[in-house]
């Protein structure tokens, strides 16, 4: 899946842009994603995630390690 955080789950959403005439078309808010290179001491080697913001913050409390075991435990390949 495109657009999808592979660490939060967070993916685009929809809604309205409301001009000042309070007129509504459509809209997706997409989540803020970066791919991001990370360095898992235990592998030796680099890892490449598309991330969102949020993700790299989690990634930075709970260690790499740890979020890559989750991501494995979830059934994604890493």
């Amino acid at each position: 899946m495109s657009r999808v955080c592979q660490v939060t789950g967070k993916g685009p959403m929809s809604g309205h842009n409301v001009s000042h005439a309070n007129n509504k078309t459509k809209r997706r808010f997409l989540p803020n994603l970066h791919y991001h290179r990370y360095w898992v001491e235990s592998e030796k080697r680099w890892v490449r995630l598309r991330l969102s913001t949020s993700g790299m913050r989690l990634i930075d409390k709970q260690g790499i390690d740890m979020v890559i075991r989750d991501l494995r435990a979830r059934g994604q390949q890493v």
